[in-house]
């Protein structure tokens, strides 16, 4: 272990490194108890304490490297040249870094999917792709704690979702098929969030309120 870890890290603090250092050994063994154990060796650990680490199996050593890439966005990000750009740039920037960052390993990221593409696991894809979308919003300094808060990351939930299933079979030179993908699917949503904010009424009281439909239904205006 290196001098920066604790000599008895807890089992939180061992998912993210056995995350990593399963990596190698999933285009082989898959996401499995095999490759769980080459992981254990190499990182030095006991494989019993390295079972305990994940005792879902697959899904909880998928979930631990998903948290741990997120993680690795966010600290790449964090940098003065980073935090200068446009809202949009931010958000491109960090849904390119979050693929770029485990571009070696985009046969275990393809095994990942796969496994979370099964209807037991889709609640925790449908976490972990809200987190990664959390991270990403994060990543561009958005501290909303209203509705936008929700849509944003909902958006950029579909935006990356799409844009990760498109890199995993990029085989153009330095992804820019990916990326040019990615400016497309950005594209849209600036037009829509335009549209909306044409659509928009200037006057709030304009708007539909349901409060005031459902009192419509309640106290009918006299004839």
């Amino acid at each position: 272990m290196t001098s920066d870890t604790p000599n008895d890290p807890t089992l939180d603090e061992l998912a993210p490194r056995l995350a990593e250092a399963l990596l190698p050994h999933v285009p082989f063994e898959g996401w499995s108890k095999a490759a769980l154990a080459h992981a254990a060796q190499d990182l030095g650990i006991d494989q019993d304490v390295a079972r305990l680490v994940f005792p879902g199996g697959a899904p909880d050593m998928i979930a631990a490297f998903i948290r741990l890439a997120d993680a690795r966005m966010l600290a790449a990000c964090d940098t003065p040249a980073f935090r200068a750009l446009k809202v949009r740039q931010k958000v491109t920037q960090a849904i390119r870094t979050r693929l770029t960052s485990f571009a070696p390993h985009r046969e275990a990221i393809r095994r990942a999917a796969s496994i979370l593409s099964l209807p037991a696991n889709v609640p925790l894809a449908t976490r972990l792709t809200w987190g990664t979308a959390d991270a990403i919003w994060r990543a561009a300094g958005d501290r909303a704690t209203d509705f936008n808060h929700y849509s944003k990351r909902a958006i950029a939930s579909a935006v990356y979702s799409a844009t990760l299933f498109y890199w995993m079979g990029d085989e153009s030179e330095d992804f820019s098929e990916t990326w040019a993908f990615l400016d497309r699917r950005i594209d849209g949503v600036m037009q829509f969030e335009k549209l909306k904010a044409r659509l928009k009424p200037a006057d709030d009281s304009a708007r539909p309120s349901l409060v005031r439909f459902l009192g419509r239904l309640r106290y009918p205006p006299a004839a």
